[in-house]
Order: structure tokens, then sequence, then C-alpha cells
């Protein structure tokens, strides 16, 4: 049988045995398979102090090597920080170390078994992420529909990321179809026999996500251009067989597979490959549709501030001076302002804010987020009809009064149109 891939071999050439060294460090620094199940008490201890063993030592390397930037802004919703570019050098850079020391001390002529658990450990990375992000697509939670304060911001105000955001979030076919194209890759991938299919559909589906993210300035660069890589990674053990069957127009045979030699071990794989599909097949499934399902709830229920507001009239030097042209009341208790006043969270030139009614005493508090515990200031309002509030109060120890009143904005991109018939183009 013709051999088709590197771990099949007997003696691996000198650059083969380089490859794999380097790459199994990396791979599994980066993978971090020991924080896969840190929800679970042990684990999350041992996922706690390797995150900051880790930290201290990317810090240290990044002072005295690396100088990415003078103070690391560790990572938060952008993964592309300094902190993740200087963590990037750090897992080469003991790559690089360990795959010297590795090749001087050890002079094994192959690394079949090696090779093939590696393989195993990418293929389940990959499919852990694929249905961690398919399955919240699935539900339309990643990207959501534009709210009113996102339609009421002028297009050319928003950030090529935000403009994506929309893009997707905007079809809620078209977001579903894409997370069901990631699940059925990581499917694919949990299984021997469909492993290569499901390696073409991530390595698709990444490439794809990756382009998005360059291309859109998406902070999420360095992950999505991994997650492309060890989908082609996967593909490198078929490569032989794939350029015979796709290219050379050759005959291919399936390819074999290392079997476990005892039967606890082939036991405990099984149980393991079960505990995958509760943990990130099930779990998530459940907790992404309680989350649908409460912000479909949310969504419906009737609110009589909920909506478009322009500033009819206003009193105050604090509104005067920063006026507020118009105000949008979400069903989620967010809103925004189409004011310059940095006391709230300034976004796309708008400022954005939490608020809570208090409809006993008749007050609206306002904070920066939902997070605060603290108002940024409370007024009394006052709806005469369904139409008008009126809003008085002190924002900065100023005694402000305003009138809103309700317009009934028509956003033609909230109608969802869609036209098998075109007579010109829209």
């Amino acid at each position: 049988m013709e051999n088709s891939a590197v771990y099949l071999d007997n003696q691996w050439a000198w650059w083969h045995k380089l490859l794999f060294r380097f790459a199994c460090i990396y791979i599994v620094l980066y993978t971090t398979i020991w924080t896969w199940i840190g929800d679970l008490p042990l684990f999350s201890l041992i996922g706690e102090y390797y995150g900051k063993t880790e930290n201290w030592l990317v810090t240290a390397a990044n002072d005295y090597i690396f100088h990415v930037k003078d103070e690391l802004v560790p990572l938060n919703g952008s993964g592309d920080t300094s902190y993740g570019y200087a963590q990037l050098c750090f897992f080469l850079l003991v790559a690089v170390v360990g795959t010297v020391i590795w090749t001087i001390f050890d002079k094994r002529k192959e690394y079949n078994t090696g090779y093939y658990w590696l393989i195993v450990l990418v293929r389940y990375y990959v499919a852990m992420m694929a249905l961690g992000y398919g399955i919240i697509k699935l539900f339309g939670l990643q990207m959501i529909f534009p709210s009113l304060s996102a339609l009421a911001t002028p297009l050319g105000d928003l950030l090529p990321m935000r403009f994506s955001w929309y893009f997707i979030g905007y079809s809620t076919p078209y977001q579903f179809f894409s997370g069901a194209v990631e699940v059925v890759a990581g499917l694919l991938l949990l299984f021997r026999r469909t492993s290569t299919l499901g390696a073409f559909v991530a390595a698709s589906v990444f490439l794809n996500v990756m382009m998005l993210n360059l291309c859109y300035d998406i902070p999420v660069k360095l992950f999505s251009i991994h997650l492309f890589l060890f989908s082609s990674f996967l593909l490198i053990a078929d490569a032989r067989r794939l350029l015979n069957f796709f290219v050379f127009n050759k005959s291919t045979q399936p390819l074999p597979q290392i079997v476990l030699p005892k039967q606890w071990m082939r036991r405990s794989k099984v149980v393991l490959k079960i505990a995958f599909f509760i943990l990130f097949l099930v779990f998530p499934l459940i907790r992404s549709y309680q989350g649908w399902s409460s912000s479909q709830q949310a969504s419906t229920t009737p609110k009589l501030t909920t909506g478009f507001f322009s500033v009819d009239q206003s009193q105050g030097t604090a509104v005067d001076s920063l006026r507020w042209k118009d105000i949008v009341f979400e069903p989620t208790n967010t809103g925004s302002i189409h004011t310059a006043d940095t006391l709230f969270r300034q976004r796309y030139h708008r400022a954005y804010f939490s608020y809570s009614f208090d409809t006993l005493k008749h007050t609206i508090d306002f904070k920066r987020s939902s997070m605060d515990t603290t108002a940024l200031f409370t007024m009394q309002y006052v709806m005469p009809d369904t139409n008008h509030i009126e809003l008085r109060g002190k924002i900065r120890n100023d005694s402000v009064a305003m009138t809103l009143r309700r317009e009934n904005r028509r956003f033609q991109l909230a109608e969802k149109q869609f036209h098998w018939l075109s007579e010109a183009n829209r």
C-alpha cells in the first residue's frame, strides 16, 4: 500500500522531524487543552494558575526581548491587543527553543504515533471552535439585527467592523446558514471517517472568516488565521492522497489508522468523545436556546417608552451646550442620544446609556452601562399621552427640562425587503 501521510513512514526526513517538533510545541501551547473544561472546579484552578504563569512569562519576555509595547493591553473583546502579539511572539520563541533542545536529545527516526495524536488534538480543537461559533449563529446571537440606535447612525460614522457585523446580523437566514456550515464542519471533524471532509469544510469556512476579519479590520485576525491554518494542517495528513485524486488522476487508498492496543483505552476514548459532545454540543445548544428565548421575550414585550423620540423643547445649560437632538429607548433597557456629551459612552457620534424605570416614583435612572450600580443622573418623567414624554431633573447639578416627541421613523433597512423580480438596481 502506498504511504499517504508523513506519519505512515518508518523513517522521517530530518526536516519533517523539525517541523513536527516545532508544530507540536506551538500547537500544544496555543490550544492549551488543559483549559478546555475550565468550568470544572479542579480544572478551573489549574487554568487560573496557568493563566497567571503565562501572563507573567509573556510580560517578562516582552519587557526584555520583544518590546511590542511598553504597557501591554490584555486580551479583551479584541484578540489583537498588544498582549496578543506578545503572546504570539512568546509561543514562537518557546517553540523554536524547544525544537532545538528536542532535536539535540531525541534521536528517534519517526513520530508516527505522536503525529497521529497531534492530528486528533487539532481536530477536536477546530471542532470545538466551529461548534461554539456555529451554534450561537444558529440562534442569531453573535451578530444581532441593527438596533434603532444603529439605524439612526449615519453609515459614514460606522467603523468597518461594526459595518460588517450589521451586514451579517441584518439577515437572520444568512447568519443561520453560516452557522450551520460551521456546525457541520465541527460534527464531521469528530469522526475519523469524515474528518477529511470536515477539514475541507472547516478550511473553507475559516478562510472566509479570516478574510472578513482582515478586510473589515475585525480584531480577531490572529485567532481566525490560526483556525484557518489548523484546518489546513489537518489536510496535510491526506496531502498525497488528495493530490493523487484531485490533481494527478491516480488511484488512492484509505488512510490506515492507529488502533488503541488496550480495551480500557478504547473505552476511555468513547467516554471522552461522549463528554466532548455533552460539553461542546449539547450544553452550548441549551445555553443558546435559552439566550434566544430570553431575547425573543424581551423584544416582544411592549413598552410605552420604547422607540425613537425627537427633543422638541429643552431648558438648561447642560442641554443647551450639549444639545440632545434625539433619543432612542431600546426594548433591551439600553439607548442612545444624538449628542456630543461625554458624560455618556460615546460611540459612532452617539452617546450610549442604560436605563431603568421606577413606575411608582415616575423616575428614569440613566447609567453608562447595565453593569453600573450607580446612576449618572435621575429624571422625573410624565407621559401626557403615548407620543410624548416630559423629563425633569438635574444633569451635572444643572436643572434640565425637556419634551420628547415620538417619531415613527421609517428605516428601509429594518423592513427586510426581498424581491425575486427587480425591475431596476435598487
